[in-house]
């Protein structure tokens, strides 16, 4: 196997993506959306929830964990809110149309939020609040995860998932203020490309079995968790503890899904993971005048920007600012493979009979 990075334009990414989402049975209007958004997190370096995701989402149709055809049903709908469910399959096409319809409903009331059930993984929590901003709308997303894997501050046992929060601010000047972040020290597909990629963990990451720091990314995946956000309760892991909760209840305890840490989590309900979402828009346009809000928006990402530097070097950021500078390099240079992952699709293409579009 070669050592080589090699990069590819996001449309051959996304046309790649979609080849194996319609190899593993998916319809074509789902496998549309799913790839949309699953190559935007590789356009902005967020390679951990892009085409590195496919054989992971290979895995679970195989073993009936989620249902890829799965019906998205209204279950509730009122004109404040909605409940819609999943029908078991892939996050995607039921996390796009929950938040164009919150966004909708909140276009003529202010204000919405929609939940969704009986759902699976979803990709990048903040694509669907950029999606709010790009209307001029507040957007907050929430999601609960498959497994229990991060640790309660003081504890050694998994008992939450990775428990993302994203929140997209629209803006008149800047790009969107867009905060996207999981309530554990790092995301799990971060372990994961480690382990692909056979490089070790930074400290801090990971615990063992017996909640001490541990740093092989392959041995993770023999009973070791993931940290709360902090790392240690000295460092705060606390405070990422009691996100990582909030975030449960609204995700699972609101919608009707199971609890991550039930015995039961995921098996309730053939063909599906049993994860929830919530996500919620708000009109600015309801609480000040049209562009008041983008403007003082602006005006505070202007003032963190100006904040005195430590490193000449290292500018201030804002949320989201990194990976739009990173979308802009790749918009030049490609998105990039590395050799591990790219030699698991090429195997997994020949397993299930994709074009393969990486040679």
């Amino acid at each position: 196997m070669s050592n080589e990075i090699r990069h590819y334009p996001a449309e051959i990414i996304e046309k790649q993506t979609a080849a194996f989402l319609s190899s593993f049975g998916m319809p074509d209007d789902y496998v549309k959306t799913t790839a949309m958004i699953m190559t935007d997190s590789d356009k902005r370096g967020i390679d951990t929830h892009g085409i590195a995701c496919i054989p992971n989402y290979r895995t679970r149709a195989k073993n009936n964990w989620i249902t890829l055809d799965g019906e998205i049903t209204t279950v509730r709908n009122n004109p404040l809110t909605a409940l819609l469910d999943a029908g078991g399959g892939l996050g995607y096409p039921v996390a796009h149309k929950a938040m164009s319809i919150a966004i909708g409903k909140a276009q003529k009331m202010g204000l919405a939020s929609v939940a969704v059930r009986n759902s699976a993984h979803f990709g990048a929590t903040g694509y669907y609040t950029r999606m709010a901003a790009a209307e001029g709308l507040v957007g907050f997303a929430f999601t609960s995860t498959s497994a229990p894997r991060v640790v309660p501050a003081l504890a050694a046992e998994g008992r939450l998932g990775t428990n993302p929060i994203a929140f997209t601010a629209p803006t008149n000047r800047n790009k969107p203020f867009n905060l996207d972040m999981a309530t554990s020290t790092v995301a799990s597909g971060k372990i994961r490309n480690k382990a692909v990629e056979g490089q070790p963990l930074p400290e801090g990451w990971a615990v063992d079995e017996n909640g001490q720091p541990m740093t092989d990314a392959a041995e993770y995946f023999n009973g070791a968790n993931m940290t709360s956000l902090g790392g240690t309760r000295e460092l705060g892991s606390h405070k990422g503890y009691g996100l990582g909760s909030m975030v449960e209840i609204l995700s699972a305890c609101l919608t009707g899904s199971s609890l991550v840490m039930s015995p039961n989590h995921g098996k309730r309900t053939p063909g599906s993971m049993e994860i929830g979402h919530f996500f919620i828009a708000i009109d600015p346009t309801f609480f000040r005048d049209k562009g008041a809000f983008e403007e003082t928006t602006d005006q505070l990402i202007d003032d963190l920007r100006a904040t005195q530097r430590v490193d000449p070097d290292q500018p201030v950021m804002v949320a989201g600012e990194p990976e739009d500078l990173i979308e802009e390099e790749r918009a030049k240079t490609g998105i990039p493979i590395p050799p591990g992952l790219r030699e698991k699709l090429k195997n997994l293409a020949a397993e299930t009979g994709a074009e393969f579009y990486l040679d």
